[in-house]
Protein backbone atom coordinates (compact mmCIF):
# COMPACT_ATOMS: atom_id res chain seq x y z
CA UNK A 1 0.00 0.00 0.00
CA UNK A 2 3.18 1.89 0.69
CA UNK A 3 4.03 2.16 -3.14
CA UNK A 4 0.56 2.74 -4.54
CA UNK A 5 1.16 7.12 -4.29
CA UNK A 6 4.94 6.40 -5.12
CA UNK A 7 4.36 4.42 -8.63
CA UNK A 8 1.88 6.83 -9.15
CA UNK A 9 4.34 9.59 -8.92
CA UNK A 10 6.60 7.16 -11.33
CA UNK A 11 3.68 6.84 -13.61
CA UNK A 12 3.27 11.29 -13.49
CA UNK A 13 7.26 11.67 -14.10
CA UNK A 14 6.70 9.30 -16.74
CA UNK A 15 4.45 10.92 -18.71
CA UNK A 16 6.10 14.06 -18.05
CA UNK A 17 9.24 13.17 -19.48
CA UNK A 18 7.62 11.58 -22.36
CA UNK A 19 5.56 14.59 -22.80
CA UNK A 20 8.86 16.23 -23.18
CA UNK A 21 10.53 14.11 -25.98
CA UNK A 22 6.99 14.93 -27.78
CA UNK A 23 7.82 18.64 -27.96
CA UNK A 24 11.32 17.87 -28.77
CA UNK A 25 10.22 15.86 -31.84
CA UNK A 26 7.29 18.98 -32.31
CA UNK A 27 9.95 21.46 -32.23
CA UNK A 28 12.48 19.77 -35.15
CA UNK A 29 9.60 18.11 -37.59
CA UNK A 30 7.50 19.90 -40.48
CA UNK A 31 4.34 22.26 -39.59
CA UNK A 32 2.19 19.25 -41.23
CA UNK A 33 3.63 16.13 -39.29
CA UNK A 34 4.17 18.54 -35.81
CA UNK A 35 0.28 18.76 -36.54
CA UNK A 36 -0.09 14.90 -37.59
CA UNK A 37 1.72 13.78 -34.51
CA UNK A 38 -0.21 15.75 -31.83
CA UNK A 39 -3.65 14.28 -33.98
CA UNK A 40 -2.40 10.83 -33.01
CA UNK A 41 -1.66 11.45 -29.73
CA UNK A 42 -5.36 12.11 -28.90
CA UNK A 43 -7.14 9.44 -27.35
CA UNK A 44 -9.60 8.32 -30.39
CA UNK A 45 -6.81 8.31 -32.09
CA UNK A 46 -5.45 5.00 -30.72
CA UNK A 47 -6.45 2.72 -33.76
CA UNK A 48 -4.64 4.73 -36.07
CA UNK A 49 -1.82 5.49 -33.58
CA UNK A 50 -0.97 1.33 -32.97
CA UNK A 51 -0.92 0.84 -36.51
CA UNK A 52 1.43 3.77 -37.15
CA UNK A 53 3.17 2.92 -34.48
CA UNK A 54 3.77 -0.24 -35.23
CA UNK A 55 4.97 0.81 -38.72
CA UNK A 56 7.23 3.08 -37.60
CA UNK A 57 8.79 0.32 -35.39
CA UNK A 58 9.12 -2.28 -37.83
CA UNK A 59 10.32 0.63 -40.45
CA UNK A 60 13.22 1.32 -37.39
CA UNK A 61 14.14 -2.02 -37.30
CA UNK A 62 14.74 -2.35 -41.10
CA UNK A 63 16.70 0.60 -41.68
CA UNK A 64 19.28 -0.06 -43.19
CA UNK A 65 16.83 -0.22 -46.18
CA UNK A 66 17.27 3.40 -47.85
CA UNK A 67 13.82 4.69 -47.79
CA UNK A 68 13.72 3.76 -43.96
CA UNK A 69 15.47 5.43 -40.97
CA UNK A 70 16.61 4.16 -37.71
CA UNK A 71 14.47 7.80 -36.17
CA UNK A 72 11.53 5.82 -37.02
CA UNK A 73 12.36 3.39 -34.00
CA UNK A 74 11.85 5.69 -31.03
CA UNK A 75 9.30 7.53 -32.58
CA UNK A 76 7.73 3.85 -32.88
CA UNK A 77 8.08 3.74 -29.40
CA UNK A 78 6.84 6.95 -28.20
CA UNK A 79 3.75 6.66 -30.05
CA UNK A 80 3.04 2.95 -28.40
CA UNK A 81 4.32 4.01 -24.97
CA UNK A 82 1.24 6.06 -24.87
CA UNK A 83 -1.51 3.57 -24.37
CA UNK A 84 0.78 0.78 -23.15
CA UNK A 85 2.21 2.25 -19.18
CA UNK A 86 4.52 -0.65 -18.52
CA UNK A 87 6.86 0.75 -21.33
CA UNK A 88 6.73 4.58 -20.30
CA UNK A 89 9.48 3.98 -17.66
CA UNK A 90 12.06 2.09 -19.49
CA UNK A 91 11.26 3.86 -22.75
CA UNK A 92 11.99 7.00 -20.74
CA UNK A 93 15.29 5.79 -19.15
CA UNK A 94 16.27 4.52 -22.33
CA UNK A 95 15.73 8.02 -24.11
CA UNK A 96 17.33 9.88 -21.34
CA UNK A 97 20.43 7.52 -21.63
CA UNK A 98 20.68 8.27 -25.18
CA UNK A 99 20.24 11.95 -24.87
CA UNK A 100 22.83 12.28 -22.55
CA UNK A 101 25.43 10.37 -24.39
CA UNK A 102 24.38 12.68 -27.49
CA UNK A 103 25.08 15.99 -25.31
CA UNK A 104 28.56 14.44 -24.20
CA UNK A 105 29.73 13.29 -27.96
CA UNK A 106 28.77 17.00 -28.99
CA UNK A 107 30.82 18.08 -26.37
CA UNK A 108 34.03 15.64 -27.68
CA UNK A 109 33.27 17.01 -31.19
CA UNK A 110 33.41 20.33 -29.96
CA UNK A 111 37.17 19.60 -27.99
CA UNK A 112 38.52 18.09 -30.78
CA UNK A 113 37.23 20.39 -33.14
CA UNK A 114 38.55 23.37 -30.84
CA UNK A 115 42.14 21.34 -30.41
CA UNK A 116 42.40 20.93 -34.01
CA UNK A 117 41.94 25.06 -34.68
CA UNK A 118 44.43 25.70 -31.90
CA UNK A 119 46.69 23.18 -33.24
CA UNK A 120 47.21 21.33 -29.68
Amino acid sequence: MLNEPLQGTQMATSQVELNRYFQMIDRRVPTRLSAWIRWLRKPNSFAVRVIVAIMLVLGGIFSFLPVLGLWMLPLGLLLISQDVLFLQKPLVATLAWIEGKWVWLKGKWKQVKLSRQTGC
